[in-house]
């Protein structure tokens, strides 16, 4: 599955008690449909992101950022500190697609292969 939106935060880069790396962030994403009525309606859906690969795109994944993400999506419940039952998404990312506007500019791919994987020291332009 394929999702394109806006950071809503800076990444952050946390560490699991088995040692491994985690790169966490929020997208949301923006759609638009007209109703019975005629009228225009939008939606924005938000995101939690998790990327396993490599820690290093955390520095480039800042907030307001165009990303084009590769994944799978699944679904969480829990109770909230008020009680009440809360529901979300998450977004298991294994490719991901710099498009700017963030702090950061550049467009960087940071693909599942070891080799492949591509930093701003990288670039051939």
């Amino acid at each position: 599955m394929n999702i394109t939106g806006r950071l809503t935060r800076d990444a952050e880069v946390r560490t699991t008690s088995q040692d491994k790396q985690v790169v966490n962030f929020s997208v949301a994403t923006n759609d638009s449909y007209r109703n019975k009525q005629g009228e225009r309606v939008e939606q924005t859906t938000y995101f939690d992101c998790s990327y396993w690969i490599t820690p290093n795109v955390a520095k480039l994944l800042t907030k307001g950022t165009l990303v084009e993400l590769s994944g799978r999506v699944s679904t969480r419940a829990w109770t909230g500190n008020d009680g009440e039952p809360r529901a979300g998404l998450n977004f298991h990312t294994s490719q991901i697609k710099l498009h700017g506007g963030g702090k950061k500019t550049e467009t960087v791919q940071a693909t599942t292969g070891t080799n492949n994987n591509k930093t701003e020291d990288d670039l051939p332009f």
